[in-house]
């Protein structure tokens, strides 16, 4: 699926891929997160980390109508708090979004793939 905008410069059309890279790089960027998990890549309970150029296979972006919701599945550090871990995530992903693409995102939902230890 695409998104159809029409300014008064021209059309311009977005497709989810665009959609799912951005977000990633809006994720990756939050403090906690080790990087993206593949939605269906979980084998044997090991979450395998994306590269920057597969983002958007740990990014699911569903549209109904007018209304886009992402599903962003990520691997988070051992020792943080995983709820705020992910309401950062939320924030970052819905404010890059809306100004980096001028898209309201109705929801981001949030699958953690695994927790792994950081060596320093």
């Amino acid at each position: 699926m695409t998104i159809e905008l029409t300014t008064k410069d021209g059309h311009v059309t977005i497709t989810n891929e665009v959609i799912a890279t951005v977000a990633g790089g809006a994720a990756i960027e939050c403090y906690g997160i080790v990087g993206m998990a593949s939605k269906n890549q979980l084998k044997d309970g090991i979450a395998e980390i994306l590269r920057k150029e597969n983002f958007s296979k740990g990014v699911v972006v569903t549209q109904q109508e007018d209304e886009i919701s992402i599903d962003m599945y990520i691997i988070v550090s051992y020792g943080t708090k995983i709820s705020e871990i992910a309401h950062n995530v939320q924030s970052q992903v819905k404010y890059t979004l809306d100004k980096t693409l001028g898209l309201p995102i109705k929801a981001v939902n949030i699958y953690i793939q695994g927790v792994r230890v950081q060596a320093d």
